[in-house]
C-alpha cells in the first residue's frame, strides 16, 4: 500500500476537475457542473500542475481557461483513466452487468447523415443505457479529436489513416459516377473514367476524399478537369443535377433527387480501381473500455446487416 501511495501523485478527483475545466472552458462553470466551490477547483488544478510538473491550463482574464499544448496528452490520458474508473465502479457491483455510460463518437462528415441515424436508433434498442455524444468533421479534425480525447472512437474511411490508430473494418464501398439524369451516358450500366475525363468534374474537396477521387484518374495516367470544388455533399449533388459537371462518390444517399428536385443517375465504374472501406478507429495507445468494445461489436453487426440488405 505504501508503494502505491508513493507512486500515485494525483487523485481521480483532481483529474475530474481538470476535465470539467477543459470541457466547460471555465473554472466557474466547472465548479457549477461539479457542485463544488470555485476555489476548490482552482486549488485542485494548481496542486495537480505542481504534482505533474507541467502547466495544464492557461487562465485568460475574464475569458475562462484553455489547455496548454503540453497538456493535451495528459488530458487524453485523464479521460481514459476516468472512463476506466467509472467502469471499475460499475463492475464492482455484482448486480450491474449492463453496458452503460457515455461514448463520444466522431463521424466523417459525409458518412454521418447516411449511416448514423439508423445506427443510433438500433444502438438504443440493443444498449439503452449507452449515452452517445456525436460530432462531425473532416478526417483531420477527427484524428485530432481522438488524440485530444474529444472523441473516443471515429467512423471514417480507411484512406491515409496514421499508424497510431486501431481500425475495425465495417463496410467496403465502391466509387460510383454521379450524372445528371439527362446526360448522354446515363443509359449505360457502367461507365469508365476515360469516358468522362474530358468533362467538367465537381470534386468533394475534403480530406481524404479529394486525393482519393483524383488519384483514381492519375493512377491510370489521366487528369480530371475540376470545374467546382465543395465540401458539401448536397451542394455537390445539386451542381451535378443542374448539369454543371459529373462527380464520383462512394457515399450514396437512398434517394437520387437533389435538394432542388433535380434527378441524378448513379452508375458503377467499369475500371478496376481502389475501393474504400468504412472503419471504426480509436487510439492504439488507449486500452478500450468494455463500453467501447461493445460499441465496436455492435458496429460490425450493424454494417453486416447493411451488407446483407444490399445483396
Amino acid at each position: 500500500i505504501k508503494y502505491y501511495t508513493r507512486m500515485l501523485r494525483f487523485t481521480l478527483r483532481q483529474l475530474e476537475y481538470l476535465i470539467a475545466c477543459v470541457d466547460t472552458g471555465s473554472l466557474v462553470a466547472a465548479a457549477e457542473t461539479l457542485s463544488v466551490s470555485q476555489p476548490s477547483v482552482s486549488s485542485a488544478i494548481a496542486k495537480l500542475e505542481e504534482q505533474l510538473g507541467v502547466q495544464l491550463l492557461i487562465r485568460l482574464h475574464a475569458q475562462g481557461v484553455v489547455p496548454t499544448a503540453t497538456a493535451q496528452p495528459h488530458i487524453q490520458q485523464a479521460r481514459n483513466l476516468l472512463e476506466h474508473a467509472r467502469e471499475f465502479q460499475l463492475t464492482a457491483d455484482a448486480s450491474q452487468t449492463d453496458i452503460s455510460g457515455e461514448l463520444r463518437l466522431g463521424s466523417f462528415t459525409s458518412l454521418a447523415p447516411t449511416y448514423l441515424p439508423g445506427l443510433i436508433t438500433e444502438l438504443g434498442v440493443s444498449y439503452p443505457d449507452i449515452e452517445l455524444r456525436i460530432s462531425e468533421g473532416t478526417q483531420d479534425q477527427l484524428i485530432a479529436g481522438l488524440r485530444k480525447g474529444d472523441q473516443q472512437v471515429a467512423l471514417v474511411y480507411d484512406h491515409e489513416l496514421p499508424d497510431d490508430l486501431y481500425q475495425t473494418p465495417l463496410f467496403e464501398t465502391r466509387p460510383q459516377v454521379v450524372l445528371p439524369a439527362n446526360h448522354s451516358l446515363a443509359g449505360l450500366k457502367k461507365i469508365s473514367l476515360k469516358q468522362i475525363v474530358e468533362e467538367p468534374m465537381v470534386l468533394l474537396d475534403i480530406s481524404p476524399s479529394r486525393h482519393y477521387f483524383t488519384s483514381l484518374f492519375t493512377r491510370l495516367g489521366m487528369e480530371p478537369r475540376i470545374a467546382y470544388r465543395t465540401s458539401s455533399l448536397e451542394l455537390l449533388r445539386g451542381l451535378v443535377g443542374r448539369g454543371l459537371g459529373y462527380s464520383i462518390l462512394v457515399t450514396r444517399p437512398s434517394g437520387d433527387l437533389t435538394y432542388d428536385g433535380q434527378a441524378l443517375v448513379v452508375r458503377p465504374l467499369s475500371d478496376d480501381v481502389e475501393h474504400s472501406r468504412i472503419v471504426l478507429c480509436h487510439l492504439q495507445s488507449t486500452r478500450p473500455t468494455e463500453l467501447l468494445k461493445a460499441f465496436s461489436r455492435f458496429g460490425v453487426e450493424y454494417f453486416d446487416k447493411l451488407k446483407t440488405n444490399k445483396r
